[in-house]
């Protein structure tokens, strides 16, 4: 199963390494392997909440995400994306945008790093409002109750994740991007209107993308318990729409505009975790093609390993993942919202999240341990906490 789930990120490194080697010699591979790395430590819990998220579609849209989502995971974000960055930022012709992208590597540098202060703005906000949406809801499950069990009760409040995230978002604009350093270090500049319009536009997304998604799955999830009343009870099988299917004791498989508007759910979070990412491939290279490359194969192995844990059912065997994962999101979000002034060493954002996993995991393991050995393998504890 391994090499069925990693066979195309195993063949793409290959072939993209032998590339870069032919191209731009062992040092331009030698940083096409660092790029990868860089990506695959800084996305990690990336994979997390994708395979949360994925769960929930059916095999088709599951292959659409494998397959439309990694050509714009790696051709959008990598590659298209920074030079539409230069253009808007820089106001020039699309011509003129890929010329500067493909030979003036440092001006192509310089103009992407001064939009860094709207980039961060609109995926911080975003990244938090996925954050706060999980803390705020009440779960059986929980890993750190003392937090959890007191902003789930605060999460009763309607709206209050949105105007959590306005209160943060004036807090940055009027402390962090007043004073913005430019990119030769010389002087600083006001980013304030430029970070509160991005942050709003990220907020909106979020709402927009993520409340389409909400109401569809809603919707499909009414029409299963109406159809389920209707029929007999020998026929409530058969009230299961077509294309979903059932495993691990809960309906599974998303399909036409439901799962439509989660893939696109999917697609805007991988972009706001790709953010820091294209900024921090910076302090490695600024040849537009050979970080493409580097982080698209990176982006490549956060695809496999989505499957992966879907496939697994990892989410289900050890659930304080998803908690870890989101925690690891806020910690995102903060670090993006702080770059706005200060710059933060990739290997902190990247570690951070690492951790934070890792220490959800080992909750995991111990809460498995231990109802096996109190002989209770069900689950179904009402409510469980780690110690952590």
């Amino acid at each position: 199963m391994l090499l069925k789930t990693f066979g195309w990120s195993f063949a793409i490194t290959a072939v993209g390494l032998a590339l870069a080697g032919v191209l731009w010699g062992w040092q331009g591979l030698a940083i096409v392997a660092i790029l990868s790395v860089l990506e695959i430590s800084l996305s990690f819990d990336n994979a997390v909440i994708n395979a949360g998220i994925l769960r929930k579609m059916n095999p088709f849209w599951q292959k659409m995400f494998l397959t439309v989502g990694i050509l714009i995971a790696v051709f959008g974000m990598r590659l298209v994306f920074p030079v539409v960055i230069v253009a808007i930022t820089a106001k020039l012709g699309p011509i003129e945008a890929v010329r500067v992208a493909i030979q003036d590597h440092d001006r192509y540098e310089a103009l992407v790093t001064s939009a860094h202060p709207a980039i961060a703005a609109f995926g911080g906000m975003f990244l938090l409002m996925i954050f706060l949406d999980f803390i705020f809801e009440d779960r059986d499950i929980k890993w750190l109750a003392w937090l959890e069990k007191p902003l789930a009760k605060l999460g009763k409040l309607d709206t209050l994740s949105v105007v959590v995230s306005l209160v943060v978002l004036i807090i940055s604009a009027t402390t962090f991007a007043t004073a913005v350093p430019v990119h030769d270090g010389e002087g600083t500049i006001d980013k304030a209107t430029t970070v509160l319009l991005a942050g709003i536009a990220g907020l909106v997304t979020y709402l927009i993308v993520g409340g389409i998604s909400d109401f569809f799955e809603n919707r499909l999830e009414e029409d299963e318990d109406e159809e389920a009343e209707e029929g007999e009870d020998g026929a409530v099988e058969d009230a299961v729409p077509a294309g979903a299917q059932k495993g691990g004791g809960s309906v599974v498989g998303l399909a036409g505009k439901a799962a439509f508007f989660m893939f696109l759910y999917l697609e805007v979070i991988d972009a706001s975790f790709s953010f820091d990412g294209v900024i921090g491939a910076f302090a490695i290279t600024n040849d537009i093609f050979v970080m493409a490359l580097g982080l698209g194969i990176g982006a490549m192995y956060i695809r496999s390993l989505t499957v992966f844990l879907v496939r697994k059912g990892t989410l289900d065997d050890y659930v304080y993942l998803e908690h870890g994962a989101h925690y690891a999101i806020g910690a995102l979000a903060a670090i993006l919202l702080i770059s706005i002034k200060y710059e933060i060493p990739e290997v902190v954002t990247g570690l951070i999240g690492v951790v934070l996993i890792g220490l959800s995991f080992l909750s995991s393991v111990l809460r498995n341990r231990k109802e096996a050995a109190s002989g209770d393998g069900s689950g179904a504890k009402a409510e469980v906490t780690s110690g952590v």
